[in-house]
């Protein structure tokens, strides 16, 4: 039976998913390349790419400035893409977009599908698409072969979260806190609670992200679902070429 690389880092559910965000074209992008590689050699599972746009409504501070800088640079989503497609060959762990839909429908959805899935991308994160309008993008990112990866949020109602785990066969992206990105020192007290019931709700793999900045949130949040996603802290690591810890984060990640 096929799987897709996506599905192939879940295979073992007792292995924690390590997957970082970084925004694409951040520093220019001749450096995608040696990042990617980078997180790839150092054991990451897959890597969300952020593509970057004037209006991201779910960013932070950090990654806002970082998509900021990008744009400066002249950055675009065709320009990411092709990017990538140059040295697609070296890369073995899935490769995530998350961008918004403006930009997707600007492109032409279905051009979009194409040329991310040529260039090797394997699923999208889109998060300002209810599920009551995905069928715009669906049929054309599955037919691409990629998948769509939704998000649930400590405040959905239990019969909406059920509804949204019950499609696709990427992984679930539970956010861990009511608002936008960004490092924080501490989640919520009910957190356990809704990454109990998102889990027990989905058939699907359960990745938490949103404010996990340190190697104590990694092992805080992995004693309640199958991975963690860091954004901003990985963005602020790179921006400062501090390696070493980006490399202690992925460690808390695969020692538990």
């Amino acid at each position: 039976m096929y799987m897709s690389r996506i599905q192939e880092v879940f295979r073992d559910r007792n292995q924690k998913a390590f997957v970082p965000y970084i925004m694409a074209g951040d520093g220019g992008l001749e450096t995608l390349r040696e990042k990617l590689l980078f997180l790839q050699e150092n054991g990451v599972d897959a890597v969300e790419l952020g593509i970057p746009f004037s209006d991201p409504v779910a960013d932070g501070p950090t990654i806002q400035k970082a998509g900021i800088r990008a744009l400066e640079a002249g950055v675009t989503l065709t320009g990411v893409l092709e990017t990538i497609q140059s040295f697609k060959h070296e890369i073995n762990i899935p490769l995530i977009l998350m961008t918004y839909t403006n930009p997707v429908i600007a492109f032409g959805i279905e051009s979009f599908a194409k040329k991310a899935a040529l260039a090797g991308i394997d699923g999208c994160i889109i998060p300002d698409l209810p599920i009551e309008e995905e069928e715009l993008f669906v049929p054309y990112i599955e037919a691409a072969g990629m998948e769509l990866i939704r998000l649930v949020t400590i405040t959905s109602p239990e019969d909406r979260i059920r509804k949204i785990t019950a499609r696709g066969n990427g992984y679930v992206y539970a956010v861990t806190v009511a608002g936008i990105t960004g490092a924080r020192s501490g989640f919520h007290s009910e957190l356990g609670d809704f990454l109990a019931k998102v889990k027990n709700a989905s058939r699907l793999p359960v990745l938490a992200g949103f404010g996990i900045s340190t190697p104590e949130h990694v092992r805080e949040m992995n004693q309640h679902c199958d991975g963690v996603i860091v954004g901003s802290k990985i963005i602020e690591l790179f921006d400062e070429n501090n390696l070493e810890e980006i490399k202690k984060l992925i460690l808390a990640a695969k020692s538990g």
